[in-house]
């Protein structure tokens, strides 16, 4: 048996790094629920919740405070404009908001519909077929 220690053996490390930017330009597949010239939105595939979706800039930026404020703005205005087609499209007792950004350097707003609180809290996954996140996506937009 062969014992390895961190200072002989170097995992490898994922980089995260513009891993939404390449959703964005089609390089990584995605569900995509709504776009415009600035922002794109996406089913998460880790989902929270059915419907669970991100919104990001379009525009690589670590932090979510680092934009400009009226990037941020738009943003905001876009999650919102998604948010209340989730929430017409699933059936849930309201979209919650969420803005962690430590898993991915890129900014980015978690909508996830909610039942209960857990369903905020990034514990319970819940899993979906690829035709079941297509359905999904087709029912949000149907909202845009």
């Amino acid at each position: 048996m062969v014992l390895l220690n961190s200072k002989s053996f170097q995992f490898p490390e994922i980089n995260m790094a513009g891993i939404f930017s390449k959703i964005i330009s089609g390089d990584i597949p995605s569900y995509k629920v709504h776009e415009d010239k600035r922002h794109y939105a996406f089913l998460d595939i880790n989902p929270n919740a059915i419907g669970h979706t991100l919104c990001i800039p379009k525009n690589e930026v670590d932090k979510i405070f680092d934009l400009p404020v009226e990037d941020f703005n738009r943003l905001m205005d876009f999650s919102r404009t998604v948010a209340i087609a989730i929430e017409k499209a699933i059936p849930c007792n309201r979209v919650g908001m969420s803005v962690i950004g430590l898993e991915v350097p890129h900014a980015h707003v978690h909508l996830i519909p909610l039942q209960v609180m857990e369903d905020a809290t990034f514990q319970k996954k819940v899993s979906q077929s690829p035709e079941g996140f297509k359905q999904t996506a087709s029912k949000i937009r149907k909202y845009l």
